[in-house]
């Protein structure tokens, strides 16, 4: 029996077929790949939140994280062999920080939403009634991941590559992502609003060298706590480079909740 056979084998046990929310249809579903659903428990269970599990320690029925395992297997995979054929002349570097602009938690959340799986997920009450604000990027990164492990499963390894390569990479001007820098300060602001925090604070450690040449240093406090340091040769740049390395470490330090930042306007289901 051959690998992807043991795979669908394996999940097929384990996916709950005699329940099909209405909403998971196969037409929705092939419509959002672009391919035909063989066996739709699969996407049932890629569409399927680990919240909808609490509260039922004997459930056999399992969450979406391990479909998200293999479709973020899968994503990095073809992600990374579409740019070194797209880039045959870029070195490694370029290559990695490409790839993190395409595939980081944002750009695959909006993707999720952007085809409408933030109608298809299936999340507890609570966290429904809670408004999703908080977890909303994480829900929606991973069950895209998960739609793309499903997908894998289904209807085979170059399915798979077809929708990625189809549906997310060639769509994208990846020269004009690439020279594009994320403003990581309001990146930050955005967190700590969505947190009832306030607004951060960027003081200049230090700078140094002469007028024509200077060097910045600048520290950023989040709750007047400082949580990331950055240095450049603008105070401007600093303060971008602070950001990005106190995002960095709070993203980090609430990871172990899995609590990510988030976006508001989700038409998440209830379980």
């Amino acid at each position: 029996m051959s690998l992807l056979a043991r795979l669908r084998s394996w999940f097929g046990s384990r996916s709950e077929t005699t329940h099909v929310p209405p909403h998971v249809d196969p037409a929705v579903i092939s419509q959002i790949t672009g391919e035909p659903v063989g066996d739709i428990s699969l996407y049932v269970h890629a569409m399927r939140h680990r919240s909808i599990l609490r509260g039922r320690p004997g459930s056999s029925i399992e969450s979406n994280e391990r479909l998200e395992f293999l479709g973020d297997a899968v994503l990095g995979s073809v992600t990374a062999e579409h740019l070194f054929l797209e880039y045959p002349d870029e070195a490694e570097g370029f290559l990695t920080r490409l790839r993190a602009k395409l595939v980081n938690g944002k750009a695959l959340a909006g993707l999720g939403v952007a085809m409408g799986l933030d109608r298809l997920v299936l999340v507890s009450d609570n966290l429904r009634q809670q408004g999703q604000t908080q977890q909303f990027t994480s829900i929606m990164a991973d069950a895209f991941e998960a739609l793309i492990g499903a997908l894998y499963l289904d209807q085979g390894p170059e399915a798979a590559r077809r929708f990625i390569v189809g549906r997310m990479l060639e769509p994208q001007d990846l020269d004009a992502l690439m020279l594009r820098e994320d403003n990581h300060k309001s990146l930050l602001l955005e967190f700590a609003q969505a947190r009832g925090w306030p607004q951060p604070v960027y003081q200049v450690q230090e700078a140094t060298g002469p007028s024509h040449d200077r060097r910045f240093s600048v520290q950023v406090l989040v709750q007047e706590t400082p949580e990331g340091v950055g240095r450049g040769k603008s105070k401007k740049q600093a303060e971008q480079r602070a950001a990005k390395a106190a995002l960095e470490v709070l993203r980090d330090r609430e990871q172990p909740d899995g609590v990510v930042d988030g976006t508001a306007g989700s038409a998440f289901h209830e379980n």
